[in-house]
């Protein structure tokens, strides 16, 4: 009795070991890589202001890249986390388009990229996406931009202090793990709790535990030792096109601009939302300068928002924002999906599937 009790204890340790090792893998230290990368959810992590935070996913790279690219995606309404949508009455209907289920669709797309799902920071009446702290919005989330730098500022703080956390996930080896092995994508998740300003609430403040935090992350603010692709879906877009009103501020802050500098690519999913005008960015002003920073355009959109009889702005928009960045010699990759099918929710979601 006492051998098997031996011999189980010995089994439990090996498979201990060999989880933390699949942990190590996931989170860069070896070329070689699992099928789910291990996915961590990050609580209240502080932006450019103590009151504003936001909830992060994020996933390390299924293999390791050269130079550390971050995926950036902002969800659009009724996302939410898997288990508040299965919960929901309503959104249940949309669970596996939940957060954690498109960290796993971008870890695909992306396998040598790390992944960053920003969750809004209010979801009015369970439903409505609302990004407050990148841009100013009513009750229901539509936006009313401006050109203050709020969402490079936020954004900025935000991956800075999250890149805190994750450098530690990365390096530490005394942190313990907890592995759900039934949930549906492998989540893994700490087994400790970090502080709104992203750091081990057992640590030093972030200005310490971070001093060695661009060994594998890169830094937002040094150029060229990272890149970035930053998508939007559906109400997510508003952020992205804040992003595009504060460019011109953003030339004189070196360090946002060298931030800005960074970003490679972005991807508007279909997007939308409530407010009746300002779907997309039309004022050439806003995109000659955008046009200037040489950030690879993708627009991805469906019957469901650009042929909306009842919405007929948004089609209107999305043409005028095409033309305009083709004009100034933008190279867009413009693509409608699903054209020959009626308009529908499911098609909007799917736009994850084919973009």
């Amino acid at each position: 009795m006492r051998s098997l009790v031996r011999a189980l204890s010995s089994a439990r340790r090996l498979l201990l070991h060999t989880v933390s090792g699949l942990i190590s893998m996931c989170a860069g230290a070896s070329a070689a890589s699992t099928d789910l990368p291990a996915l961590y959810t990050l609580k209240a992590v502080a932006g450019s202001e103590p009151n504003k935070c936001n909830d992060l996913l994020f996933s390390f790279p299924r293999d390791r890249a050269q130079r550390p690219h971050h995926v950036i995606y902002f969800p659009g309404d009724v996302q939410n986390y898997r288990n508040v949508m299965a919960g929901h009455s309503e959104n249940f209907r949309w669970k596996r388009w939940s957060l954690e289920d498109i960290a796993t669709i971008l870890s695909q797309r992306f396998p040598t990229s790390y992944i960053w799902i920003v969750k809004p920071s209010r979801m009015h009446l369970h439903k409505f996406s609302c990004y407050d702290n990148f841009v100013e919005s009513n009750l229901f989330g539509a936006p009313k931009h401006n050109v203050e730098l709020i969402a490079i500022r936020q954004l900025h703080s935000l991956l800075t202090n999250a890149f805190t956390v994750a450098q530690h996930l990365l390096m530490s080896q005394s942190n313990k793990y907890v592995v759900n092995s039934d949930h549906d994508h492998s989540v893994s998740h700490t087994g400790s709790a970090y502080s709104t300003n992203g750091c081990h609430l057992k640590e030093d403040r972030v200005n310490h535990c971070s001093k060695d935090s661009s060994a594998y992350l890169g830094s937002p603010s040094v150029k060229e030792s990272l890149s970035f692709t930053v998508i939007g879906f559906s109400k997510g877009c508003v952020v992205l096109n804040q992003l595009l009103h504060e460019l011109h501020e953003a030339k004189k802050d070196k360090e946002f601009n060298i931030f800005v500098g960074n970003i490679e690519s972005m991807y508007w999913l279909d997007g939308g939302h409530s407010g009746g005008i300002n779907t997309w960015i039309t004022c050439p002003d806003i995109l000659k300068v955008f046009a200037q920073r040489h950030i690879a355009v993708h627009s991805h959109v469906t019957p469901y928002q650009v042929s909306d009889s009842m919405r007929s702005w948004i089609g209107e928009e999305h043409g005028k924002f095409v033309e305009l960045l083709k004009e100034y010699n933008v190279m867009v990759n413009d693509q409608l999906h699903f054209a020959y099918e009626a308009p529908s929710l499911d098609n909007h979601f799917r736009v994850h599937e084919v973009f």
